[in-house]
C-alpha cells in the first residue's frame, strides 16, 4: 500500500521540546548543588533506610 501523505520540510525527533537548544548540556550528575540540598538528600536517604530496615525488625520483634 503506498504512501499518500507528504514527507514533513524538518523532522519531528521530538528532541527540541521542553528545553532550550542553544544552552549547554547538562546532566544532573554534573548540575551544582548547595549544601542545604545535599543536606536534605541525606535526611531522606535515612528516612528511607530507617522505613526499609526499621519497619521489618519492628514487625518481627516479640
Amino acid at each position: 500500500m503506498a504512501d499518500d501523505t507528504d514527507p514533513a520540510d524538518e523532522p519531528d525527533t521530538a528532541a527540541d521540546v521542553g528545553h532550550d537548544l542553544e544552552a549547554e548540556r547538562t546532566t544532573a550528575p554534573m548540575s551544582e548543588f548547595t549544601a542545604r540540598e545535599a543536606g536534605i538528600g541525606f535526611v531522606i536517604v535515612l528516612i528511607g533506610v530507617a522505613i526499609a530496615f526499621g519497619v521489618p525488625l519492628i514487625a518481627v520483634a516479640p
